[in-house]
């Protein structure tokens, strides 16, 4: 019967919960998910938690508006950042005041991408602030956001030419790799 090996008590511990923040398209929830299962423990993209509840993004925005929508997503993310879990934010998540204050007491690793990168990831998306302006609005929008998220990392990875394997490999070696 073979051995079970034995856990490094030495390993760091992940500080839970952690969260991805950046802009559409940085790769958050792909991140998130294998970060998440990599170290056994629950992932909650706060996007499709809003889409559970609630009903598809972009007809939240079309019956109630951007305003609207971030009523909602402020309750969900509010919830899901008491949880121990990996946790991926909407790109727009951070503007609001309670979310920036919640996040300044949590593990927060920002993930950052190229234009050239996210054309490709966002072609023939659904994404509501896009609808109109495309790549141009998402750099609008990126150049807006940028100090918020920046002031809110503790670690900015790119993921623009980097494999899912590698960032979670990153994020790891920052924040422990054990529950």
């Amino acid at each position: 019967m073979p051995l079970r090996p034995v856990p490094d008590e030495s390993a760091p511990i992940l500080q839970l919960p952690l969260v991805l923040i950046g802009p559409m398209g940085a790769g958050k929830s792909r991140v998130g998910a294998r970060l998440a299962a990599s170290v056994g423990v629950p992932f909650i993209d706060t996007d499709t938690r809003i889409e559970e509840r609630h009903g598809p993004i972009d007809a939240i925005f079309a019956r109630d508006g951007e305003p609207g929508f971030r009523v909602v997503e402020r309750e969900v993310v509010a919830e899901a950042l008491t949880e121990q879990a990996i946790v991926s934010l909407g790109g727009g998540a951070v503007l609001h005041p309670d979310t920036q204050a919640d996040l300044a007491e949590l593990a927060v690793v920002r993930l950052v991408v190229t234009a050239e990168a996210v054309a490709v990831r966002l072609a023939g998306g659904n994404r509501p602030l896009l609808a109109e302006g495309g790549l141009t609005r998402w750099n609008e929008i990126q150049l807006e956001r940028e100090p918020v998220y920046a002031s809110l990392a503790d670690l900015e990875i790119d993921t623009s030419r980097r494999s899912v394997a590698r960032i979670v490999e990153q994020i790891t070696e920052r924040f422990g790799g054990t529950r």
